[in-house]
């Protein structure tokens, strides 16, 4: 039994099939049951794993309306639109960011019409100075995750 990486490969295991059986990762890595299960609990524990979700493809439930919405906010207003908008359920991603914008939102929409309703509700807050959106026409790549390297 070796452990150099086993954490690194622990999680790419665990991208690799999120519902694998604590015994198919102990023999995929060539380590015991009771190791894995530590390693599994310590990684949670320390917030590196933070849970356990189904890849929801939502164009297949009816929300193929993508849209990128940026935000120029005034500057005491900041955390009060960013919690705001991670509050909104169909706001997926948002981020304080550099730039010509504050704040930048991704949002999934089952058509125009509720992403334009969605905005508009937005723009009513005095504390958003200037709004820009684009809707996605192709989402090349979304969601992905990446395989960690492992020490040499």
């Amino acid at each position: 039994m070796t452990y150099e990486n086993l954490d690194a490969k622990l999680i790419n295991a665990l991208l690799g099939d999120g519902r694998a059986s604590l015994r198919s990762l102990a023999e995929e890595l060539d380590v015991s049951v009771t190791t894995v299960s530590n390693h599994l609990r310590d990684l949670e524990d320390e917030g590196v794993i933070e849970g356990y979700t189904p890849r929801v493809n939502y164009d297949a439930l009816g929300y193929d309306v993508t849209a990128v919405i940026q935000l120029k906010v005034e500057g005491s207003a900041l955390p009060e639109i960013t919690e705001r908008l991670r509050a909104e359920k169909q706001m997926i991603s948002v981020y304080e960011v550099t730039g010509d914008y504050d704040i930048i939102a991704i949002g999934k929409f089952r058509d125009t019409d509720g992403m334009n309703t969605q905005i508009k509700k937005l723009l009513t807050d005095a504390d958003i100075r200037e709004s820009n959106t684009s809707v996605v026409l192709n989402a090349v790549s979304e969601n992905e995750q990446f395989d960690l390297e492992l020490d040499q």
